[in-house]
């Protein structure tokens, strides 16, 4: 079957238009969950994209993405990797945390300024922090986060010619600020935009002589929109443009959709490139469960002109870069595959997330007695609460995939519970569990794999019931758990014995991807990965996790056409 599908794959690649050598450009540039994008060129680190994007809840938080070619892209660090970092303020809302970070570099320190959103049950009023660091390839390098009140969310920096730094947040308010202590100078509100809603995501370029401000509007969503305006002082006044907007595919077929807050950049050569975030959901925007993710387009900026930017599409003739896979870092390059086997002495790998920051007893890498495994203690609940859960997962990346663990849980106490999920937030996730449960014609409580969902996201209708399936008495040892995306609408789960053959798998079914799409976590991406849960029991039985695999298989980029993930 996967052989097949792979085959039929390519012959749709090989049906795409072609492009002149080495000038064909692929969209999502950073395929799942990466949102909001803020991206640079930095000479002096040997010629290097940086990238920062969203994280919200997840932990660590604010990754640094690395590319030479913009094809190529490597995990750099975690900006914020440590929990000293945090502002020590939690939040049930799933949508809160850690907003848009804006990234930039200046006499050889790495800037990144973000702001943390509560659900306003905090006492004191939700922080900015500005992070920095002399080496973005360490995660330790990078410092504890100075804190700030900005006026709005999605702070940017700019350093004028005199070397005086600006914050400007959203609604395009600015004001000078103290980057050692956060102190912010009087605030000035620099342009309304054109009119369209939420005004966010400002950055300002100076070029020419003139101060450009780019701004998102319309808010996130099928009239997401980039704007501009200039000015010959950076406080003003700014003039928009008059063929604003300068990007967007609102009111457009187009399969990438909510294009939006953007930020530009050049290369070596003084090329122009455009990074922003897109959902490919195409105008309906009901099936996008890797929700916003980072596109890069090519762009031409002629001097005293506003710039000339090329619409996002899934297959793009882009500016020519020599091919480069020579990223630093310790970091995976994207788009290879996971095959994590925790062998003993190993850390946990820097690609795999968690919800919040997790209890550190809850994850153990070859706990003793168990080599080669992942031992996972049950948190009381993963789908309520402020406190840890036991959840430990990767963003999902690719539009058909395929991800499977070995599990050995022997629960002891009903409704006790280990599985694979595919987990938007903590009340919209599709689990494949084993689990401790009645069995009523047996009179007592027994394992058995169970499929169930938490919540409807974009699905329209009641979600399915759950799905129970007896383990057969011939699965001796831990189980194999699969969850399949076969089409760009639906996952398949199954479970078999370890080691078995493909006839041996249980298909427990297939549920909708608009159940991981949209609801409680319009603003970020499916994750697919392990967790372990006493339901709200007494539980404390651990799951032991080993032969963790995911690859990735094919990409959507528009309606209809597919390319190999590799």
């Amino acid at each position: 079957m996967l052989r097949l599908l792979v085959y039929l794959l390519g012959a749709m690649a090989t049906a795409l238009p072609a492009a002149a050598a080495n000038k064909t450009h692929l969209n999502p540039t950073v395929p799942g969950w990466h949102s909001d994008p803020s991206c640079i060129f930095v000479p002096e680190w040997d010629d290097t994209f940086f990238c920062a994007t969203s994280t919200f809840l997840v932990t660590p938080a604010m990754p640094i993405h690395a590319s030479k070619d913009l094809v190529n892209w490597r995990l750099a660090s975690h900006a914020l990797n440590r929990q000293t970092q945090w502002p020590h303020y939690n939040t049930t809302g799933q949508n809160d945390g850690i907003f848009a970070v804006t990234l930039r570099f200046h006499e050889g320190v790495f800037y990144a300024i973000t702001f943390f959103v509560s659900d306003g049950s905090n006492p004191l009023p939700s922080p900015g922090l500005l992070f920095r660091t002399t080496d973005p390839f360490d995660n330790a390098a990078w410092s504890d986060p100075v804190l700030f009140q900005p006026p709005n969310i999605d702070p940017d920096l700019f350093w004028d010619d005199d070397g005086v730094p600006y914050m400007t947040a959203a609604e395009s308010i600015i004001s000078t600020i103290d980057l050692e202590t956060g102190a912010l100078g009087p605030a000035t509100q620099l342009w309304n935009g054109t009119g369209e809603r939420n005004p966010e995501g400002p950055h300002i370029y100076k070029k020419d002589g003139w101060y450009y401000l780019l701004i998102a509007e319309g808010g996130t969503e099928v009239n997401h929109t980039v704007t501009m305006a200039r000015s010959r002082n950076v406080t003003g006044t700014y003039i928009g443009f008059e063929g604003n907007p300068v990007l967007t595919n609102k009111h457009t077929d187009e399969y990438f959709q909510t294009v939006g807050h953007a930020d530009i950049f050049h290369d070596a050569a003084g090329n122009w490139w455009v990074s922003a975030l897109a959902t490919r959901s195409g105008p309906e925007w009901i099936n996008y469960p890797m929700g916003r993710e980072m596109v890069i387009t090519p762009a031409t900026w002629a001097e005293g002109e506003f710039p000339v930017i090329s619409p996002v599409r899934g297959n793009e003739s882009a500016w020519a870069l020599p091919v480069s896979k020579d990223v630093k870092g310790t970091g995976p390059i994207y788009g290879t595959p996971d095959v994590f086997d925790f062998a003993p002495g190993s850390a946990i790998p820097s690609n795999l997330l968690f919800w919040r920051w997790p209890d550190v007893n809850s994850f153990t890498v070859s706990a003793p007695g168990h080599p080669n495994t992942l031992r996972i203690r049950p948190s009381p609940d993963i789908s309520s609460g402020i406190d840890p859960i036991s959840l430990i997962a990767r963003l999902q990346t690719d539009t058909l995939f395929e991800f499977s663990m070995d599990v050995d849980f022997t629960p002891t106490d009903l409704n006790e519970e280990a599985g694979a999920t595919v987990f938007l937030t903590q009340v919209q996730h599709l689990d494949l569990g084993i689990v401790m449960l009645s069995d009523s014609g047996k009179g007592h409580a027994t394992r058995q794999l169970r499929l169930r969902t938490d919540g409807g996201g974009n699905l329209g209708t009641a979600p399915p019931p759950p799905v129970i399936h007896s383990i057969p008495t011939s699965w001796r040892g831990p189980i194999t758990l699969t969850i399949r995306a076969n089409n760009d609408t639906h996952y398949t789960f199954s479970a078999g014995p370890q080691g078995g053959s493909a006839h041996d798998d249980v298909v427990l079914g297939s549920l909708p991807a608009t159940i991981v799409s949209g609801g409680t976590g319009p603003f970020t991406g499916a994750l697919v990965g392990a967790y372990a849960t006493a339901n709200n029991g007494t539980g404390t039985t651990p799951a032991y996790i080993s032969r963790w695999r995911y690859t990735g298989i094919a990409q959507q980029i528009d309606n209809n056409t597919f390319v190999p993930s590799w």
